[in-house]
């Protein structure tokens, strides 16, 4: 019996997005200082799934920081991304029961609004949006192969409403799959008017924080107003203030930190190295430009060193670390002479499987070309006898 090829199901637009805004994933356990509680603070901010946060790394992670007892605070900013990502963290924050609280900062749109429907109460800034709309995924085959993609995508479907229905029992039925079907974009007052949020807080600046916004144009109701709003932040244009005096320390705010990992951000996606984002941000603690510009340098040089042993898997880790190449070449020699790797590390290509070992041709000279000759001719008259 033909078995159908895996494949991936997204619950966002259907296109690849490539992130040019921020994206930034961490987990902050902060104690209030005067007791022993404290509270966990998850920040999601990007794309779920491969190339953003996946729930294998969120649920290990939350693990790690949870002591079964502590409240829990998961902020989200994000376009959406990979559905059984977002359906296993809605299930995990469904797990934490009445400790979790989803603060939507910004934007929960596709996956992510699965994602944040797990938590036990949902808090709206009084600008954000919440996106609901249809799986999507890309398949090939015959019919009967597509066939059963259909009916993969009308269970995951299913899922969806289920997800929804979880935070929102009271929801109409009918009412919520003609949403989906039709890619909702829900204002914080409609969300909690559907059951969907339960409080609004504070607006936050929107342009600001959203992250991604170049795909934001790429789904098919999103609103004008919300596509303005990026524009104009996007036309902005990138004004320093005077440099302190030389007596005077340098003001580190939230502000600062939030453009420095967006500019580690977008220089990641220039250069294609998106997964190294949360490395650089934790290795440059967000100090300053001068020491991010000398991160970023360094992760493209360390990144062609490991591509080129072989090793692109330790890159991470090794620009986690802060490793300068020379320090990186040293490790991958000792990593590869201790594996019985014998081969040089350089950026050559390496050679094909069934490349034709070469072959050291000769000059003729009249002496062999004669003999040759006489050669023939003998063997010639042989046969004739």
């Amino acid at each position: 019996m033909k078995k159908l090829m895996p494949f991936r199901i997204f619950n966002k637009a259907k296109t690849a997005l490539q992130v040019e805004d921020e994206s930034w994933y961490k987990i902050n356990a902060a104690s209030d200082g005067e007791s022993e509680s404290k509270t966990i603070e998850i920040f999601i901010y990007g794309e779920i799934g491969t190339w953003g946060i996946t729930a294998s790394q969120f649920i290990q992670d939350l693990k790690a920081a949870d002591d079964g007892a502590s409240p829990v605070v998961v902020a989200f900013n994000t376009i959406g991304g990979d559905l059984f990502d977002g359906l296993a963290i809605h299930n995990a924050l469904s797990r934490l029961g009445e400790r979790c609280t989803a603060r939507i900062d910004a934007l929960a749109a596709s996956a992510g609004s699965v994602a944040a429907c797990g938590a036990h109460r949902i808090v709206m800034a009084s600008n954000a949006m919440l996106m609901i709309h249809n799986p999507w995924t890309l398949a090939g085959g015959d019919a009967e192969d597509l066939r059963r993609v259909a009916d993969v995508l009308d269970q995951t479907f299913e899922a969806i409403i289920a997800a929804y229905k979880a935070k929102a029992p009271d929801i109409d039925d009918a009412e919520l799959r003609r949403m989906v079907n039709d890619e909702t974009w829900l204002t914080a007052q409609e969300s909690l008017a559907l059951g969907l949020a339960d409080e609004i807080g504070n607006g936050v600046k929107v342009q600001a924080c959203l992250g991604q916004g170049a795909a934001m144009a790429r789904y098919r109701q999103t609103p004008q107003a919300l596509l303005d709003q990026l524009t104009a932040s996007q036309a902005e244009p990138s004004v320093q203030d005077d440099p302190p005096a030389v007596d005077d320390p340098p003001a580190s705010t939230e502000a600062d930190s939030t453009a420095l990992a967006l500019m580690i951000t977008q220089a990641c996606a220039t250069a294609g190295i998106s997964n190294l984002v949360a490395p650089l941000i934790a290795s440059t603690k967000l100090a300053d430009e001068t020491t991010v510009q000398a991160a970023l340098t360094r992760a493209k040089s360390v990144r062609d060193l490991c591509v080129a042993a072989r090793l692109p898997e330790m890159t991470a880790e090794f620009v986690h670390a802060g490793l300068d190449p020379g320090a990186v070449r040293a490790r991958l020699f000792d990593k590869l002479v201790s594996a019985g790797k014998g081969f040089e590390i350089d950026n050559s290509l390496p050679p094909a499987d069934d490349e034709i070992e070469p072959v050291q041709a000769t000059i003729p000279t009249p002496t062999s070309t004669y003999a040759a000759r006489r050669q023939a001719t003998r063997q010639h008259h042989g046969k004739g006898a």
